[in-house]
């Protein structure tokens, strides 16, 4: 049986405040990292990795997201959903949950960060995770900790306490925001509507469900200016 996922949602509502003003005439997930912009990486890489159908969230500047897809050589397996008021990350995914439901396991990024990864690797992982876990988080290493979420994990790679955006956490290992889940995820979420940030919500409330993947070649929050200038200085992207 095969382990990549058929469908994917991408992230992709955010204002982007603190790139203003770069972002006051263009969405975050268009922002350009070496000519191409972000939305761009993520969707060439999942569907590439052979993931059949992407669901891509608009809020802000949607006309220019929706432009974007539409000429994209991949247009006929995007989809695009609306969202006049930010639901949240976890409420895009409740609000969205009969695109993945009975689909098998389905992959969910925040398509503002820059990221490349072996995505047979991640896959194969989530596919091989420790009975009782009903994902996989993929993490990083952070030089900046207090401005993500640092995980403490088991010897066998299970999340054991998360410490979200808190003042001196105990390591520099950081939630990537970007997952594989199971249909279990889904009904969570769906089960519990108070939730609206995945990480801030979902993530903490299940310790002991998290698998995680190690990204050992590139991941990044672009979401400041100087995060962005060192992102067109080194990063490198592996599939044309």
């Amino acid at each position: 049986m095969t382990n990549i996922p058929r469908r994917a949602l991408l992230l992709s509502g955010g204002l982007g405040t603190r790139l203003r003003p770069l972002t006051d005439t263009v969405p975050k997930c268009l922002v350009r990292v070496k000519g191409k912009p972000v939305l761009g990486y993520w969707i060439d890489m999942l569907l590439e990795s052979g993931v059949e159908h992407i669901l891509i969230n608009t809020h802000y500047l949607p006309e220019q997201v929706r432009e974007y897809c539409s000429n994209a050589a991949w247009r006929g397996r995007i989809d695009l959903i609306h969202e006049e008021q930010l639901l949240g990350t976890a409420g895009t995914l409740r609000a969205n949950h009969d695109y993945f439901r009975g689909t098998g396991p389905f992959f969910m990024a925040h398509a503002d960060n820059l990221s490349v990864f072996d995505a047979n690797a991640y896959f194969s992982a989530h596919a091989d995770r420790p009975a009782g876990c009903i994902g996989t988080i993929m993490t990083f290493e952070t030089d900046h900790p207090e401005s993500c979420g640092i995980l403490e994990l088991d010897k066998r790679g299970v999340v054991q306490s998360v410490f979200e955006k808190v003042d001196n956490p105990p390591g520099n290992l950081a939630n990537g925001a970007v997952f594989l889940l199971e249909t279990e995820m889904l009904d969570w979420v769906c089960a519990n509507p108070a939730a609206f940030d995945f990480c801030g919500d979902v993530v903490p409330s299940l310790t002991g469900k998290w698998y995680t993947f190690f990204n050992e070649t590139f991941h990044r929050d672009i979401g400041t200016m100087e995060a962005l200038k060192k992102a067109e200085s080194d990063f490198v992207w592996n599939i044309e």
